[in-house]
């Protein structure tokens, strides 16, 4: 049917620009109860007492829950399967609050308005606790993360990573130049347009029903079930479409409280947070702080590679035990580099906790390798892109830290596309001028993962049916964040079927119907689900030619499906009439359950080139041209793809120039909470852009298609910050290239 390939719309596209779907906070009005939480104002402190007195006496206020009468199991919300262990250091309501917009109390009323009110009338007496805000500070607060009873103890290292390959003192022994460079990084928002909401109510089952717009309705079940201390089967867990989430709402936040007071009540309880809660009490991408140190033969090779870099996690562990090891894995997947020596830790602050934010550990190892690579490019007197191409790896390269496989890695072919699309070598002989406003170029690489696999039972299992009307439908845990996973999805299931993408009917994501799937995450829907929808599809499409063999009286073998028809020499029959036949038959309708098991973690790779126009009187940095090359395996849809990869790059732009949450580092107060405080890329801020797509497939992958969606955002701040670099001759590594720090940087030099 060509559906592979083709520039399709998305199949929700109409209902969202239409207003036709409902997200969470659009259902229909059964809500009974609103709830609205009280946040911590300190850094650091103990909950001595809290009077309540007025705000129950409000009519319409239906109660008030704090650390003294909510459950205080300890969990980790970053878990996503029942029974899972990760350090639980978490509690609905903590009797110490361990950040600015940590949880103090909740008050349920009878409507929103009120619930906020009364909220705001809450007295809290609080004992100051010291608060550890910086990096450096958390650094000398050491000891173990759990003490003899595995209670977290709130001390640093939370968890560490570390490798050393080949003979890294001879490397660097033997280099003709040696470059060192640190780097560091900000907490960013994700910024979704819908802010984080919940809804759960009691059924009649004895069951509370959540309804999420969450990443996976199965981590959902998890978390609520461990911060409850309940069975995970007593929850019912269904996915509400999503306004935007970027790695946001892939941890349960608000799900635990909402469901305790839809248990404690008995009524149909609604939490929804403002701006300003989004950004203090929810997640941000971890601040980082690395030193990486390269050695250089005197004809470009990479001899070697010595890394340091601390992760703040913020104050509660969540999946930040993970970042370390992440971080390595994403960093040994680029340059085939024969000596390497990394160190990584996680550590506590008294500031908001991290979480996922599209890449996971991936934008800001990058940032310290692409940027340090350039400033040693320079050093040594190497064009970048030629430096990056003497070192980036070859297809079917083993990493040297999970020993896998990196597959059909095409990033030398980005590299040379985009050298010669963006015109590098021309553009880069014109060395800036010296007038007010300098232009300059830049150019990064990366690479990201597809899948899991090896660390988790990276697998898929989906039901797929003949619907009566001809139709299919696909029951499958899919979490489309609003990228177009699902069309993505529907599109490799119609070209093995032969038919259209409208023609699948894809289920909402939900604990009572689906099999188990870990979701949306680690650019797995793709490369994973896509894959185990193809092989799905394959066995649905035998299953429906046999039985319309038998309809169509045909020989064994000579049926095939074309365009909404089971076909067979001059014989069809359409899938609506062939599901007739059966029902007046008496028999069942065609239908397909399968798991696919990932055996493989390819590497997805990029290059993208940037320039950029800088006003050395005010600082401001104007990213004017950008061209962004993308191996892909094969694009399922190529219009989806340049659309994740223009979203990828705003958000680069902004990590690189923009986006910092702020966290005041002696009071720990949030400075960037609001669109008026935190500064994002506007329509005003995007450059031309031009997308390339490499097509070379990947042979493990759904008709050979790799992710894309997280790996579009990774590059581009080191892009835009060499390019910066290139511009004004700086050796700037702090991000985000603030105004300020760029007339800075111009003084002292």
């Amino acid at each position: 049917m060509g559906q592979v390939g083709a520039r399709v719309p998305l199949i929700d596209g109409m209902a969202k620009v239409t207003g036709q779907l409902r997200f969470a906070d659009d259902g229909p009005t059964t809500v009974t109860a609103h709830a609205a939480l009280l946040l911590s104002p300190k850094a650091h402190a103990r909950v001595l007492s809290l009077d309540a007195e007025a705000t129950r006496a409000l009519p319409g206020v239906i109660g008030v829950w704090w650390h003294a009468n909510t459950p205080q199991n300890g969990y980790n919300s970053a878990i996503w399967v029942a029974g899972q262990q990760l350090l639980a250091d978490e509690r609905m309501f903590p009797a110490i609050l361990r950040h600015v917009g940590d949880r103090v109390a909740v008050v349920l009323a009878e409507t929103a308005a009120l619930a906020r009110a009364a909220a705001d009338m809450i007295v809290v007496s609080y004992e100051d606790l010291h608060a550890t805000l910086t990096i450096d500070a958390a650094l000398t607060n050491i000891g173990p993360a759990t003490d003899a009873d595995g209670q977290p103890t709130f001390l640093n290292p939370v968890e560490t990573a570390e490798l050393e390959h080949g003979d890294v003192l001879a490397a660097f022994g033997a280099a003709a130049h040696v470059s060192e460079t640190c780097v560091s990084t900000p907490r960013s928002h994700h910024c979704a347009i819908e802010t984080h909401v919940c809804r759960a109510w009691p059924k009649a089952d004895g069951r509370i029903a959540i309804l999420s717009p969450c990443q996976s309705v199965f981590a959902v079940q998890a978390v609520v079930a461990q911060a409850m201390g309940i069975e995970a089967n007593c929850l019912h867990v269904i996915k509400a479409p999503i306004g935007g989430s970027f790695g946001g709402k892939a941890e349960p936040i608000l799900e635990p409280i909402c469901a305790f007071l839809a248990m404690e009540t008995g009524r149909t309880v609604q939490l929804k947070l403002s701006r300003q809660e989004t950004f203090e009490a929810t997640r941000t991408r971890s601040a980082t702080v690395g030193r990486m140190k390269i050695a250089l033969a005197a004809d470009g090779r990479m001899l070697g590679r010595d890394v340091d870099i601390t992760v703040d996690i913020g104050a509660y562990c969540t999946g930040g035990n993970y970042l370390p090891g992440s971080m390595l894995q994403r960093l040994v997947r680029l340059y085939d580099i024969p000596a390497e020596r990394y160190r990584g830790r996680a550590i506590y602050t008294n500031t908001v906790p991290s979480g996922a934010f599209r890449g996971y550990g991936s934008p800001q190892i990058h940032a310290l390798g692409e940027i340090s690579l350039d400033l040693a490019a320079r050093d040594a007197g190497f064009d970048p892109v030629a430096l990056r191409l003497r070192n980036i790896v070859s297809p079917e390269a083993i990493d040297p830290w999970q020993g896998l496989n990196l597959g059909n890695a095409r990033g030398a072919d980005c590299l040379r596309r985009g050298a010669e699309a963006f015109g590098w070598a021309k553009r880069r002989q014109s060395a800036p001028v010296g007038q007010r406003f300098r232009h300059g170029i830049g150019v990064a690489a990366a690479t990201h993962i597809n899948g899991c696999y090896p660390g988790e039972d990276e697998a898929t299992t989906a039901t797929m049916r003949l619907l009566p009307d001809g139709h299919i439908q696909l029951v499958c845990a899919l979490h489309d964040l609003g990228c177009g996973s699902d069309t993505t999805v529907a599109q490799i299931a119609a070209e093995v079927l032969g038919l259209e993408a409208s023609d699948i009917r894809i289920s909402t994501a939900d604990t009572d119907t689906c099999h188990y799937d870990i979701g949306t995450r680690a650019s797995r829907m793709t490369y994973i689900v896509g894959e185990g929808v193809r092989k799905l599809a394959q066995a649905l499409a035998e299953a429906i030619t046999d039985v319309a063999e038998l309809a169509l009286n045909a020989v064994p073998g000579s049926v095939h499906l074309l365009s909404g028809q089971a076909v067979s020499s001059e014989l069809s029959l359409t899938l609506a009439d062939l599901a007739a036949w059966l029902v007046g038959c008496g028999a069942s309708l065609p239908e397909a359950t399968q798991t696919h098991r990932a055996s493989a973690n390819p590497g997805s790779y990029a290059a993208h080139f940037a320039e950029v126009e800088v006003d050395t009187l005010t600082g401001r940095v104007q990213v004017i041209d950008y061209l962004a090359v993308h191996d892909v395996g094969r694009a399922i849809n190529p219009m989806l793809v340049e659309g994740q990869i223009h979203g990828g790059i705003q958000i680069g732009i902004g990590y690189a120039l923009y986006e910092d949450v702020a966290i005041d580092p002696c009071t720990g107060q949030v400075h960037g909470n609001s669109f008026s405080r935190y500064t994002i890329v506007n329509a005003p801020e995007m450059p031309r852009i031009e997308v390339l797509l490499v097509e070379e497939s990947e042979p493990t992958g759904p008709f050979g298609a790799k992710a894309l969606g997280e790996i579009a955002t990774i590059p581009v701040a080191p892009a835009v910050v060499n390019a910066v670099n290139h511009a004004l001759g700086t050796r700037l590594t702090e991000l985000p290239l603030s105004p300020d720090r760029i007339t800075r940087a111009l003084i002292r030099r």
